[in-house]
């Protein structure tokens, strides 16, 4: 099948989470598999296009006070995939992709709302596929164009939509006068279909509107239909439950293995595990730890400071972590309380606590490849991907088992040798500080933790496997759009 995607980022051009990834690893999968994959991203003024060319020259956006005019640019075909830029300045040249460090963007709606028209219009010239792939709320107005305003163009009818939830917390929630603002038509103002507590939700639209639905994990497709995971729109997924699935996000072992890194100093593998204590040293010395200790374990964190990735945990128990036989080492960036008290440890407890609050790739790399353990401790994750890298690096994940995070990760139970990793249910500091003591008892019995690495490394979580299922879902969104148009 010819399948577009549709996403507000993608890696190597633009990235500012998981999302991006996804973006960057999937289409290749599914070319692979003998899919036609075409991906459109804007043109933000962080995207760096070696060679492009313009191929719509001219594409023309209604909104209610004028007409805005973007062009379609190509960055020709990689590794199998076509990728297509949006290209509106005013829109996307700017320092970030969403918002300042004071909130988003007030004219997001408008942003998104003209790239996913251009989206449509432009496929109109350059290929319109038998799928739409769409990804979170910046992307989900199209299927609610192709079922509404575009619900009668010939060029459409047979078009199907697959919409991916990357996290439910991001909604796109904007005032009602929204709607003529981007010439909808005000009848989309109502609780069957984007109305939400008086505004319009751009996400609620499109769990109205596409053909299927899918999410990063198992576990978190079933979580997010339930109040507690569902942020208020449980129930419309409830009513859509039987076109709604969750597939596993696969990692890019290119990228993320100790036998192939680019970034650590030395490599390392299930049969040969002492470039793990070269890559160790190293981190410790990227963090400015003097004179470590080579048998304390490093515990690795890689994350957004913020409530949602357990932050909140972590604060309850830091001061007492500290004191525990070994070090922390912390890379990230978020909200202000996190950082200082991150940079509070360090300067309390500099031979046990390292941070940098900043994105740093390579940095993360080292992390990955450097800690003993990785710490996840999130209030909800839809897939999570460090968990799976550190699998990978030999480097034991501690989660809560939640979303993605329980269903990659299997307990450790040192009598049978089996497991991965460890995990705690209650959301509580009390058990986020007993599982990682678990972890540390465990750490003592090296023999017996050189299993526990080895039986994550052999762990393969490529996109090989997700390609597959996305494949099905596809066939089953043409075959219902086939039925509808007999």
């Amino acid at each position: 099948m010819h399948i577009a995607f549709a996403a507000s980022e993608g890696v190597p051009f633009s990235k500012t989470g998981g999302l991006a990834d996804v973006v960057g690893a999937l289409p290749r999968a599914l070319v692979s598999a003998g899919h036609q994959v075409s991906v459109y991203l804007p043109r933000y003024r962080q995207t760096k296009l070696k060679d492009s060319q313009t191929v719509v020259r001219s594409v023309t956006i209604p909104f209610d006070d004028r007409y805005r005019f973007c062009s379609i640019l190509s960055a020709g075909n990689q590794a199998g995939v076509q990728f297509y830029f949006v290209e509106y300045p005013p829109f996307f040249d700017r320092e970030a992709l969403y918002g300042t460090p004071s909130g988003d963007y007030p004219d997001n709606a408008e942003r998104f709302a003209l790239f996913s028209r251009a989206v449509l219009e432009a496929s109109k010239v350059l290929g319109v596929p038998q799928v739409f792939h769409c990804h979170d709320w910046q992307t989900a107005l199209i299927p609610v164009l192709l079922r509404t305003q575009y619900a009668e163009d010939p060029a459409f009818r047979d078009a199907g939509t697959v919409f991916t939830i990357h996290n439910m917390g991001y909604q796109g929630l904007f005032p009602p006068d929204t709607l003529p603002l981007l010439t909808l038509p005000w009848d989309l103002l109502t609780i069957a279909k984007m109305e939400f507590f008086g505004n319009v939700n751009f996400l609620k639209g499109a769990l109205v509107y596409a053909d299927f639905i899918t999410t990063v994990s198992r576990k978190y497709s079933q979580e997010i239909q339930t109040t507690e995971f569902g942020f208020g729109l449980e129930g419309v997924l409830r009513d859509r439950a039987a076109t709604v699935t969750g597939i596993l996000n696969g990692v890019d072992y290119d990228e993320w293995s100790p036998q192939a890194d680019k970034f650590t100093v030395a490599k390392y593998s299930p049969e040969d595990l002492s470039g793990k204590l070269k890559c160790k040293q190293d981190l410790l010395a990227s963090f400015g730890v003097v004179n470590p200790d080579p048998n304390l374990p490093v515990i690795g964190i890689v994350s957004r400071f913020a409530a949602q990735k357990g932050f909140d945990l972590i604060s309850q128990i830091m001061d007492r972590l500290a004191r525990e036989e070994l070090i922390v080492i912390a890379l990230g960036t978020g909200d202000k309380p996190y950082e200082e008290m991150f940079l509070r440890l360090q300067r309390q407890f500099p031979q046990r606590i390292a941070v940098k609050v900043a994105y740093d790739n390579a940095l993360a790399h080292k992390i990955e490849a450097g800690s003993d353990m990785f710490l996840m401790p999130s209030r909800y994750e839809p897939c999570g991907l460090n968990q799976i890298y550190s699998l990978k690096y030999g480097t034991v994940p501690v989660v809560r088992a939640t979303g993605g995070l329980d269903d990659t990760i299997e307990s450790w139970d040192a009598r049978t040798g089996k497991g991965t990793g460890f995990k705690f249910v209650e959301y509580s500091g009390e058990s986020l500080l007993l599982t990682i003591k678990q972890a540390l008892n465990a750490f003592r019995d090296q023999p017996s933790w050189q299993r526990l690495m080895r039986n994550g490394m052999s762990k393969d979580f490529s996109w090989n496997a997700s390609a597959k299922e996305y494949g099905r879902v596809y066939d089953k969104v043409r075959q219902a759009r086939a039925s509808a148009g007999a």
